[in-house]
């Protein structure tokens, strides 16, 4: 147990260092993964806690795995005041079933105005649109926190194949940690945890939503495409902001 202790937070500096990412990946190499995740939760080797959810398509697997552990570890969702009325009633119908704690952020009604009084900047700043409504409410929520868990997963585009479990954030100052209990599950092990435990799914999975965002953003995705293919269709753009494409792994 001590060396599950060993990473202590300073007063001062950076929460954590890459070091320190480098370190929790080989601890838990080859762990399973409720295993690892359980070490984390209750052994605080992360600090203060949140998860960040976009209660998409597989959203339902995280919030169920650390519901599991401690339903009190909060759950952030970006409401933008653009996502599918579907998103919506999935939240609110997982945050019956699961229990967990939920804090819904908002952008700035003053951003919104200064930069978006039409609602439609994200037909031609999309960039602009999710740093407004995703990006900054996120930071802003975030530094309360020294580490956030994601729901990413390796399989789901090639700017997240190389993601290691752990990594320290590299849009982050303070040195917050990520977190990504998926990063190596599979489609199938997805699927199959759905079905083990009885989860429902995003009512936009049947319609061909394999990864969902926004409405005004996202499209069916045809076979054969990427699964995030659907997301700023037309547009050199793969993530939000909150995740940075192509940041170095620490493993």
């Amino acid at each position: 147990m001590n060396e599950l202790r060993a990473i202590d937070r300073l007063d001062t500096g950076p929460r954590f260092t890459e070091q320190d990412a480098i370190r929790l990946n080989r601890m838990f190499r080859g762990t399973e993964t409720e295993e690892w995740l359980r070490a984390v939760i209750e052994g605080s080797l992360a600090g203060d806690t949140a998860v960040v959810s976009s209660f998409g398509a597989e959203s339902a697997v995280l919030l169920h795995l650390i519901s599991q552990i401690d339903p009190n570890v909060p759950v952030l969702f970006l409401e933008t005041g653009k996502h599918f009325p579907e998103t919506l009633a999935y939240r609110d119908e997982l945050t019956d079933r699961l229990g967990f704690r939920r804090i819904d952020l908002y952008p700035e009604l003053a951003d919104l105005k200064a930069r978006d009084e039409s609602g439609l900047r994200w037909s031609y700043d999309p960039d602009g649109c999710c740093e407004l409504r995703k990006v900054r409410p996120l930071a802003k929520a975030l530094e309360e926190y020294d580490a956030s868990f994601t729901g990413r997963k390796a399989f789901q585009s090639s700017t997240r194949a190389n993601l290691p479990r752990f990594e320290v954030d590299t849009s982050d100052a303070q040195g917050r940690l990520k977190i990504n209990p998926l990063i190596d599950w599979s489609a199938d092990d997805i699927t199959a945890y759905f079905e083990k435990h009885d989860l429902p799914r995003h009512p936009l999975v049947e319609r061909g939503f394999p990864s969902i965002g926004c409405m005004p953003c996202t499209r069916p995705v045809a076979e054969g495409e990427d699964a995030r293919a659907g997301r700023w269709s037309g547009w050199d753009k793969v993530e939000c902001g909150i995740h940075r494409p192509g940041e170095e792994p620490f493993l």
